[in-house]
């Protein structure tokens, strides 16, 4: 990053500075800490099933299917995993 090609003057990206990625990651925390809390607050219709007025379900909900996605996934990759030869014959 600090090298010059072409006599080119080094531009700095705001991400390349670390306290800005950890002002970012705080921001983002905030915010998801304020929206569960939030939602302490609202009156929830439910619909299909009753578990959904509990607070934060929904972020709980979010969670865990990222969660799963990514797991299966993984699985996936070692099932669906070849040969590094498997084209050469």
């Amino acid at each position: 990053m600090d090298e010059k090609k072409n006599n080119a003057p080094v531009v700095w990206d705001w991400f390349d500075h670390p306290q800005n990625l950890r002002r970012l990651r705080i921001g983002f925390y905030l915010v998801l800490a304020l929206l569960v809390l939030a939602d302490l607050f609202l009156h929830k219709h439910v619909l299909f099933y009753r578990p959904e007025a509990w607070p934060g379900f929904y972020a709980a909900f979010g969670f865990i299917a990222c969660v799963a996605i990514i797991l299966i996934s993984k699985l996936l990759g070692y099932v669906l995993k070849r040969k590094e030869d498997y084209y050469e014959h």
